[in-house]
């Protein structure tokens, strides 16, 4: 196999690393209970999804 015959720079590795960064994911606010949620998905606090009760959440 192939071997580089010269070590890559610092600034050509750190170029390269630019995008591996983590990234939080997306939040958006519940239409019916107004608490922060991941889009296109059941809302775990009230259970609502587009206006319809999707999922019964038992209340503490």
């Amino acid at each position: 196999m192939p071997n580089p015959k010269r070590r890559h720079s610092k600034r050509r590795t750190s170029t390269r690393r630019a995008h591996d960064h983590l990234v939080a994911p997306a939040r958006i606010n519940c239409s019916n209970c107004k608490e922060p949620k991941l889009p296109h998905r059941t809302c775990p606090h009230c259970g609502y999804y587009k206006g319809r009760e999707i999922v019964e959440v038992a209340s503490e």
